[in-house]
């Protein structure tokens, strides 16, 4: 069988017990960032299975239709917007998306996510990707770290990733709001953690604010630009989800007014990021991974 895996940038495919367990099989890797789909079904021909890394390229109806041999699809992420699930039912594609039937959310490894969260909170407060630099240069620390402890840690969407990233807040001293619908707040409310009173006190109130909803159509944009405009000069905002949970274009110019007062993510609105051409990238006020 030939199966191909692609978008798997940092080339960890090779490195799995997944990848051993297909010896005898014709096992193509892709790290690179390709996305129109004509140049992908070049890539992709005569595969018969494929392997998505995260939700990295949109796999459309023309994609599928150029792939007449391919039967099954593993996505790695626990989302599944990315792909045309019709397409692949009317032409005999199965669809797995993290171990489970594929669905708006589904299995997935939390908790590198959670961690990712925490090394980008606690890397913006204490200036750790510039102090390294300056140290580099010759020069000793010139900023002064802002302690987490005390401080007001806003969670929206307390769900798998959410509800870790709360508890690790309340270890670090921190006083946790939550936000999000019913469902969510709930389980929040259940394991001890404050609801925010209002959205706008929401976001005028918190301190650190991580992002931790799925990305649909209800949620695109879910944030807006006058939400950002409530938050403090001195607030974080912190996003591993996914980039357009915020509204387009809203988050850098909130960062040049300056509420919130800095921000830190890991995800981009159009991925991969090359030749440094994301506007975040030159702003003094973000930290970008």
């Amino acid at each position: 069988m030939k199966i191909g895996v692609i978008h798997d940038y940092a080339d960890v495919f090779r490195q799995t017990a997944a990848f051993a367990r297909l010896r005898g099989h014709e096992v193509e890797i892709h790290t690179g960032a390709e996305t129109d789909p004509a140049r992908l079904a070049g890539y992709l021909a005569g595969c018969e299975a494929l392997v998505l890394t995260q939700q990295r390229v949109r796999f459309p109806r023309a994609l599928v239709e150029r792939l007449p041999q391919l039967r099954f699809i593993s996505q790695t992420g626990r989302n599944a917007y990315h792909i045309d699930l019709q397409a692949c039912t009317e032409h005999g594609v199965a669809v797995s998306v993290g171990g489970t039937a594929p669905r708006a959310g589904g299995g997935g490894n939390f908790s590198a996510t959670v961690e990712l969260t925490w090394a980008l909170i606690l890397s913006a407060l204490h200036h750790v990707p510039y102090e390294v630099q300056r140290l580099k240069q010759g020069h000793w620390q010139s900023t002064v770290g802002t302690s987490v402890f005390g401080k007001t840690l806003g969670i929206y969407a307390y769900g798998h990733i959410g509800r870790p990233v709360a508890q690790a807040g309340r270890a670090f001293g921190m006083k946790v709001v939550c936000w999000g619908r019913e469902g969510s707040s709930a389980a929040a409310r259940a394991d001890g953690f404050a609801i925010a009173p209002g959205r706008e006190a929401f976001f005028e109130s918190v301190d650190v604010l991580s992002l931790h909803l799925a990305s649909n159509a209800q949620t695109r944009g879910i944030v807006t630009a006058a939400d950002l405009a409530r938050m403090k000069t001195t607030a974080l905002l912190v996003n591993t989800s996914r980039a357009p949970l915020i509204a387009e274009g809203a988050l850098v110019a909130a960062l040049e007014n300056g509420r919130p007062g800095f921000a830190a993510v890991d995800v981009f609105e159009n991925e991969p990021v090359l030749g440094a051409s994301h506007p975040l990238l030159t702003m003094k006020n973000a930290l970008c991974t």
